[in-house]
């Protein structure tokens, strides 16, 4: 167990900020999801650009890497293009 102040400081923020992040990055994961199910090119095409925003904060906050929020909106808007 830590035994200085400021490690012990350490150990609640880092909780604090896994919790936040595992939230966040839960939210997106299941936003992604519920695009990939949808069927309707207009619905997915308007729901996109709220996803790829998702995706592009958690990025920034470091939850998720730059690579993986880019892969996700590259596969996202292929998906979206190809709905018929």
């Amino acid at each position: 167990m830590a035994n200085h102040d400021s490690s012990k400081k350490r150990i609640r923020q880092t909780k604090t900020r896994r919790a936040h992040n595992r939230y966040y990055a839960k939210t997106a994961r299941n936003a992604v999801r519920a695009l990939r199910n949808m069927t309707d090119k207009a619905e997915a095409a308007a729901r996109l650009p709220k996803v790829e925003s998702m995706l592009d904060r958690l990025a920034s906050k470091k939850a998720i890497s730059k690579n993986k929020a880019s892969n996700l909106k590259s596969k996202l808007a292929l998906l979206v293009n190809k709905l018929g």
